[in-house]
C-alpha cells in the first residue's frame, strides 16, 4: 500500500483541481449594459421597455394600460408621482381599495445587468407591499442606475444609506414563479405574475 502511494506521489501528473481563486466567476462583458439587461430580463419572462425620456415612458405606459385594460394603478413614491402627474396619468396615491390593486408602479435602487435583476428596498416610498401584492409590477429606472454585477448594486446601497441599510433588500429576477407541484412552472404564485421594467435614459 505504502509503495503504491509513494509511486503515485513521484509520478508527475496534471493537477485535476481548478485554481478557483484566480478563475473569474463570469466571462468579461464588453457589450452595452442595456442590451445585457434586456436579454437577461427577457430570458426570465420579464418585459423590457427602453424610453428616450419621461414622455416616451408615459406613452408606453398608456399603451400597456389600454392593451391590458388596467384601472387600479397604484404609485406611492413622490418622485414618480410627480412624473405621472406632470403628464396627467391617473393613479392611486393612497392605499384606498388596495385589495383590488391591479398594478404597482415603483422606482428601484439599481438594475443588475448580469442577471436581469431589479434591486429594491423598503427605503423608498413604495415600502414593502407595492412591489409584491398587485399582480403586475412596473419598475421605472434610469440608465444611471444600471450596473453590471450585484456587488455594484450593493455599493450604490452603501453610498445611499451608509450604515443605516433598509430592513428589506430584495433582488427581483423576473415575475414570481414556482415549480414545486409536479415540476410545472407557474408564474405569479407568490407575487406579481408580470414584471415590466421601463428604462429611461438620463
Amino acid at each position: 500500500m505504502l509503495k503504491k502511494i509513494r509511486r503515485a506521489l513521484l509520478e508527475k501528473r496534471d493537477n485535476p483541481y481548478l485554481n478557483l481563486e484566480e478563475t473569474p466567476l463570469y466571462e468579461k462583458h464588453e457589450d452595452l449594459l442595456e442590451v445585457l439587461f434586456a436579454e437577461q430580463l427577457t430570458a426570465v419572462s420579464g418585459h423590457f421597455v427602453f424610453c428616450e425620456d419621461e414622455m416616451q415612458f408615459i406613452e408606453n405606459l398608456m399603451d400597456f394600460t389600454e392593451e391590458k385594460n388596467w384601472r387600479k394603478i397604484y404609485c406611492w413614491e413622490p418622485k414618480l408621482q410627480e412624473v405621472l402627474s406632470k403628464f396627467e396619468f391617473p393613479f392611486y396615491s393612497t392605499d384606498t381599495d388596495f385589495m383590488k390593486a391591479e398594478v404597482g408602479i415603483t422606482l428601484c435602487d439599481s438594475l443588475i445587468a448580469r442577471n436581469g435583476s431589479v434591486l429594491l428596498t423598503n427605503g423608498s416610498g413604495a415600502g414593502r407591499r407595492l412591489s409584491i401584492y398587485p399582480h403586475n409590477h412596473l419598475v421605472v429606472a434610469y440608465t444611471s442606475q444600471l450596473v453590471l454585477d450585484i456587488k455594484d448594486g450593493f455599493k450604490i446601497l452603501k453610498d445611499k444609506y451608509g450604515t443605516l441599510l433598509p430592513t428589506m433588500i430584495c433582488n427581483v429576477t423576473g415575475p414570481s414563479r414556482t415549480a414545486d407541484i409536479e415540476k410545472t412552472l407557474v408564474l405569479g404564485a407568490h407575487g406579481p405574475k408580470e414584471l415590466i421594467v421601463f428604462l429611461i435614459e438620463d
